[in-house]
């Protein structure tokens, strides 16, 4: 059973998100993308891969020349940016750099689309071996729009979050 301690801590974590998330601005929504043929020039923004295990680890694609920047929220050591890359280049390192996982499959485009449905970027994600995570898509990215910002929430989702809290505190 739950203390009344623990229940109100978790509680007022829940508010807190819910408020942070409000005064972040508007939600942005994702499609997949089926075919992959993206052209253009972007910045591609290389999110995780601290260590070889990691699976919080994402790529996106930011379109140069539009009115909106992705940045992820996050500290600044968790990603790093190449400007300038054609859609193709930066693919292809996406690609490299979020295959790096042993139990990773395959991938998933996606584009993001501002409120008017317009791209101002993509994702590239992992998909991992769904018997080993239980699911082959085992992050919660979310965005929301800020001024002339799209910023973007990284976490794993919360059954994965809790095995690995449980996994860190037996060693």
């Amino acid at each position: 059973m739950i203390s009344k301690s623990l229940r109100t801590f978790v509680i007022a974590g829940i508010a807190a998100l819910t408020l942070q998330a409000c005064a972040l601005g508007r939600a942005l929504r994702t499609d997949v993308v089926p075919n992959g043929d993206i052209q253009g020039t972007y910045t591609l923004i290389l999110y995780g891969g601290n260590y070889s295990d990691d699976l919080e680890t994402i790529a996106f694609l930011d379109k140069e020349g539009d009115r909106l920047t992705l940045e992820p929220y996050a500290p600044e050591f968790l990603f790093r940016a190449k400007k300038g890359l054609s859609a193709e280049r930066a693919l292809s390192e996406a690609r490299a750099f979020t295959h790096s996982h042993a139990e990773v499959q395959g991938d998933q485009i996606r584009s993001i689309r501002d409120e008017k449905g317009e791209i101002v970027g993509y994702e590239l994600r992992p998909l991992y071996l769904s018997i080993t995570f239980g699911t082959d898509d085992v992050l919660d990215v979310n965005y929301w729009r800020k001024e002339d910002k799209v910023l973007v929430s990284i976490k794993l989702k919360p059954s994965l979050e809790k095995r690995k809290n449980d996994f860190d505190r037996d060693e």
